[in-house]
C-alpha cells in the first residue's frame, strides 16, 4: 500500500511539473493559449469526439482578438495559430522559402510521393511537372466528362422519384455527391466509365470509401503523428494498405500500358501523367492557362510555372499523384457538394434565383453547357464562392518552418519577439478567418451577394482562402470549382430541394469526423422541377 501511494505521489507531481511546464512555454514568450489538459494538451473535445476541432481553433481563435498569433498544445506539442492576415501572407508568400512544407507524416512510400507530402526541392520539381495538367485549358477538355456523368446521376434521380408514391424522395446528399465525384474522377482521372448510383458496389467505388473512410485504426495512426511523430516515424506503418495501394497502381500501369500498345488518346489525368512522364508537358499561351472558373479561383505561382531540371519520375511516383487525385476528388470535392444542396435546401430564394439563372442559359444555350457556361453564370459564382466561405474544404492549413524564424510581436503588450524554432508548425484558420465578423459581417449567413460585382470591392481578399494561401495552394481549383458548378447545374436544373424531417437546422460539424460533415447527415428532399 506505501509503494502505491509513494508511486501515486511521483505520478502527481510528474503531472504537475508537465503542466507548468507546458504553461511556462508559452507564458515566457507573452503567447496566450486556452489551459490545456495534462497529456492531451487542447486535444480532449477531438480525441473524446465532443466537438470537431474547427470549433475549437474557432474558439481560440476569438478567445484572443488583440494578439497577431496565439499558442495551442496538440497533446504535448507546441503549435501555433495566425490571426493576423499580414502574418500569413509573410508566412505563405513572402517567406515562402522558410515555409516550404507541410508537417510530415511518417515516411510511407506510396502516398509519402504524393504532391501533398512532398517537401523541399522534390515539391517544387512536382509541382512544375503536374501545374500544366491543371490549367484551364486541360481542365476545358474535361467538363464534358462531368456532364456525361451528371447525365447518368439524374436518370437514376427520375427513377427512383417516379417509383416513390410520395412524388419525392429523402436521401443522404453525402452518399450521392460521393457517388457522383466517384464516377467524376473515374472518368476524368481514369478513363473509366462507371455508375455507381446504379452499380451500387462497383469496386472503384468500394475502394473509393476504403480510401476516404476514417476508422478506429486510422483515427490511432493520426493521434500518434501528432502526439509522438519521431515515434510514428519509426514504426513505418503504411498510411494506405497495401490492397489499396496495388488497386490504384495496376490501374494506372495497366491503363497506361494499353494506352501505349493501342495508341489510345484521352484527354483525361492518365494521358497528362504519361506526358509528364515523358517530360512533354507543358504550359500553353499564358490567356488560356489564366481563365478563371470563378471568383475562389487560385493562380499558379512562379514555382508552378517556372520549368525545373528534368527529373525522371518513376511509375510509384505517378502512381501516387494518381491516388491523390483520386482521395481529393472522392472525398473533399464531394463534402462541399453536399453541403452546397444543403445551403440551396435550407435558403430557397437563393435556391430559386440560381435555377431562374440556369433554366435562362439553358434556354438561350440549347441545352449545352460547357466550360464557356461555367465562366459566364455569374450568380452561380457567387453562390459557389459564398460555399467556400462559410464551408472551407480544409478548416486549416499547415506550414512547418525549416529554420528559426522571427514572427514579430505576439501582442503590442509584449515587447520582445518570439523567434519561432525550426521544426515548428503553424497553422492557418481559414474556418476561423471566413466566420470573422470584421472580414464577413453577420459571418453564420449563406449570403451570396457578398460576391456581387458591385460589393466584392468591399472584401479582403487576404482573408478568403478556399483553396489555401501562396505557391503550396490547390492545384486542383479549377477542376473542384467546374465540378461544383456542373453538378449543381444539372441538379437544379432538373430537381427542387428542400428539408426534410431528418435535415439538421442549424447546421453543426459532426464531432466524429477530421473531414468536415454535417452532424446528423446531409438529409435532405428532391422533387423534380416542373
Amino acid at each position: 500500500m506505501i509503494i502505491f501511494l509513494i508511486w501515486l505521489v511521483v505520478l502527481i507531481a510528474a503531472l504537475v511539473l508537465h503542466l507548468r511546464q507546458m504553461h511556462a512555454a508559452f507564458n515566457r514568450h507573452g503567447i496566450k493559449y486556452l489551459n490545456p489538459a495534462p497529456l492531451l494538451g487542447n486535444m480532449s473535445n477531438t480525441v473524446f469526439l465532443r466537438q470537431h476541432f474547427a470549433y475549437d481553433i474557432l474558439k481560440l481563435y476569438e478567445t484572443f482578438p488583440k494578439d497577431r498569433f496565439v499558442g495551442r498544445y496538440e497533446f504535448t506539442n507546441k503549435t501555433i495559430i495566425l490571426r493576423d492576415l499580414d502574418l500569413v501572407k509573410k508566412i505563405t508568400v513572402k517567406d515562402f522559402e522558410v515555409f516550404l512544407d507541410h508537417r510530415n507524416f511518417g515516411r510511407d512510400a506510396f502516398i509519402g510521393r504524393a504532391l501533398i507530402l512532398l517537401q523541399g526541392q522534390e515539391w517544387k520539381d512536382m509541382r512544375s511537372t503536374l501545374s500544366p495538367a491543371f490549367t484551364s485549358s486541360k481542365i476545358r477538355l474535361m467538363v464534358p466528362f462531368m456532364v456525361e456523368v451528371g447525365d447518368q446521376m439524374i436518370r437514376s434521380l427520375n427513377k427512383e422519384i417516379e417509383a416513390s408514391p410520395d412524388g419525392y424522395i429523402n436521401i443522404d446528399c453525402k452518399d450521392l455527391t460521393t457517388r457522383y465525384a466517384n464516377d467524376v474522377i473515374a472518368s476524368c482521372a481514369f478513363g473509366l466509365k462507371v455508375n455507381s448510383h446504379e452499380e451500387k458496389d462497383n469496386e472503384f467505388y468500394v475502394m473509393g470509401r476504403k480510401a476516404a473512410n476514417f476508422t478506429l485504426r486510422d483515427m490511432f495512426m493520426f493521434i500518434l503523428i501528432v502526439a509522438a511523430p519521431k515515434l510514428a516515424a519509426l514504426l513505418n506503418w503504411n498510411l494506405v494498405p497495401d490492397t489499396m495501394k496495388n488497386f490504384f497502381v495496376n490501374l494506372v500501369l495497366d491503363t497506361m500500358k494499353d494506352r501505349e500498345l493501342r495508341h489510345i488518346f484521352r484527354p483525361d489525368m492518365i494521358h497528362l501523367l504519361m506526358e509528364a512522364k515523358k517530360g512533354q508537358l507543358t504550359h500553353e499561351d499564358a490567356k488560356s492557362d489564366n481563365d478563371a472558373t470563378g471568383f475562389a479561383t487560385v493562380a499558379e505561382s512562379s514555382v508552378g510555372l517556372k520549368k525545373t531540371a528534368n527529373r525522371v519520375w518513376n511509375d510509384n511516383d505517378l502512381s501516387a499523384q494518381a491516388f491523390l487525385f483520386f482521395v481529393a476528388g472522392f472525398e473533399t470535392v464531394s463534402t462541399s457538394m453536399s453541403f452546397l444542396l444543403y445551403e440551396l435546401a435550407v435558403n430557397p430564394d437563393v435556391q430559386d434565383r440560381l435555377a431562374q439563372e440556369i433554366k435562362e442559359h439553358d434556354a438561350k444555350n440549347g441545352g449545352k453547357f460547357d466550360f464557356n457556361s461555367i465562366q459566364n453564370m455569374k450568380y452561380m459564382d457567387m453562390v459557389v464562392s459564398e460555399l467556400l466561405r462559410l464551408w472551407p474544404p480544409l478548416a486549416v492549413m499547415d506550414r512547418e518552418s525549416n529554420r528559426d524564424y522571427n514572427m514579430g510581436r505576439p501582442s503590442e503588450d509584449v515587447e520582445k519577439d518570439y523567434i519561432l524554432p525550426k521544426g515548428s508548425t503553424v497553422f492557418i484558420p481559414a474556418f476561423a478567418f471566413h466566420r470573422d465578423p470584421q472580414y464577413f459581417p453577420n459571418p453564420e449567413k449563406f449570403d451570396p451577394e457578398r460576391f456581387s460585382e458591385e460589393n466584392r470591392h468591399n472584401l479582403n481578399l487576404n482573408a478568403y482562402m478556399p483553396f489555401g494561401n501562396g505557391p503550396r495552394n490547390c492545384i486542383g481549383s479549377r477542376f473542384a470549382l467546374c465540378e461544383l458548378k456542373v453538378l449543381t447545374y444539372q441538379i437544379l436544373l432538373h430537381m427542387e430541394l428542400s428539408p426534410s424531417e431528418k435535415t439538421p437546422i442549424p447546421a453543426r460539424l459532426a464531432a466524429d469526423n477530421i473531414n468536415i460533415r454535417l452532424q446528423g447527415g446531409h438529409w435532405l428532399r428532391f422533387r423534380q422541377r416542373k
